[in-house]
């Protein structure tokens, strides 16, 4: 299975936010659209992620300065890892464990077209594997015609 088989269900509406807007801005953001990560813009360009993990990351290092006093370019993760739309699953699926990652940019034609989750690769691989177990049950008890 790869990449754009899972996305096709998916809305590939892609939440992004300014780069100069506050960590308040982007958890508002990320609640009103039930996100766990945006896509950090200067203008058109993306420079970058925010995700749940920068929230805590800003609350830790940046000590008593509230979430609307802290710029998101402070606190956002800048190095994009991304995914194509051929890519396979279990390829997406070891850069996610490797780099201890949620979310990542698909990218086609060196545009962001979506946002792919953990979420979404764990319950496109578990379908493959229902399906595969019911062949499989099948093909045991003798139901499979060959």
């Amino acid at each position: 299975m790869i990449v754009k088989e899972v996305l096709a269900p998916v809305n590939a509406n892609i939440i992004s936010i300014d780069r100069n807007k506050s960590v308040a801005d982007a958890i508002n953001q990320m609640v009103e659209h039930e996100v766990g990560a945006l896509i950090v813009l200067d203008g058109e360009k993306p420079v970058g992620m925010f995700t749940e993990r920068d929230v805590l990351k800003s609350w830790t290092r940046k000590g008593d300065i509230l979430f609307k006093d802290i710029k998101i370019s402070e606190v956002m993760t800048t190095n994009l890892i991304i995914v194509e739309n051929d890519d396979d699953l279990c390829y997406v699926t070891t850069i996610m464990i490797k780099n201890r990652i949620r979310h990542l940019p698909v990218v086609e034609k060196n545009k962001i077209v979506a946002m792919l989750s953990i979420r979404d690769v764990v319950k496109a691989q578990v379908s493959d594997l229902r399906a595969e177990n019911h062949y499989l049950k099948d093909y045991i008890s003798d139901k499979y015609p060959g």
